[in-house]
């Protein structure tokens, strides 16, 4: 079946996407909670005509999402968190941290727009940050979690 997405859904595409999806998710899911609508042959001419009126104002978020990439990239984040024996770390350090780190040098992204291999990290060390700024826009961001000093 396929479908038009109305939102965005994790793994599963962006707004506006024309994706295929099992027949009971379709049906049971995703059109009934208005997540999404059957992908008619009129809907996708509506469709493509929109996308067609929104090239414009697009190219102008992506150049955006573009430059605040860069910014992004120019900062170093390194995440103070407790630590135990050896380099366990007690409790974890998820994406909401790496939000507040980014809140706290003036930059605002949200949760959801950050993956972090495995969700959350309970090491010490450095690791790197899948940052989804659009949808065809994303970086690499290499961070580190160091020992909080007491």
């Amino acid at each position: 079946m396929q479908i038009i997405l109305k939102e965005n859904i994790e793994n599963l595409g962006y707004k506006d996407d024309l994706v295929k999806v099992k027949n009971g998710y379709g049906r049971n899911y995703l059109i009934p909670q208005g997540k999404a609508i059957l992908a008619s042959t009129s809907a996708k001419k509506v469709l493509a005509e929109n996308i067609k009126q929104r090239a414009f104002k697009e190219k102008k978020i992506i150049d955006d999402a573009t430059a605040l990439g860069e910014k992004i990239m120019a900062l170093e984040v390194k995440i103070a968190s407790k630590v135990g024996s050896g380099d366990k770390l007690f409790g974890s350090v998820s994406a909401l941290d790496l939000v507040n780190s980014f809140e706290a040098k003036g930059h605002k992204i949200e949760k959801n727009a950050i993956a972090i291999p495995g969700r959350t990290i309970k090491r010490l060390g450095s690791y790197e940050a899948k940052i989804r700024l659009h949808r065809e826009v994303s970086i690499q961001f290499p961070f580190e979690i160091i020992p909080e000093k007491k």
